[in-house]
């Protein structure tokens, strides 16, 4: 098994100048964006495609959909905390959502 490593804060700090829309919370152990679709559908297709990739990737996105916003929180558990997997995925879901679906 493939031992996922936390990223120290200096990572953590690099890794989330990179990302846009994205914050870091839970001290570090975190990072959450909100996104707003046009509607329902657009929010849930967005999900589907979203959830496609972290199947194939392994690693799940904490997310809640109401109507048409969409709240993200990445973590890992495996590590308790931020971790590459979660930077991957933050980049991929911006690029599936796109610059205009933030809140």
């Amino acid at each position: 098994m493939l031992m996922v490593r936390q990223l120290d804060a200096a990572q953590v700090a690099s890794s989330a100048a990179g990302l846009i829309g994205w914050s870091v919370t839970d001290g570090g152990r975190a990072i959450v964006r909100s996104f707003v679709f046009g509607d329902f559908v657009e929010a849930f297709g967005f999900m589907t495609r979203v959830a496609i990739y972290a199947e194939r990737a392994n690693h799940h996105p904490e997310w809640s959909n109401v109507y048409n916003r969409v709240e993200i929180r990445l973590t890992t558990h495996d590590c308790n905390g931020l971790s590459q997997r979660d930077i991957d995925l933050a980049r991929l879901i911006d690029r599936i959502g796109g610059p205009d679906a933030s809140d």
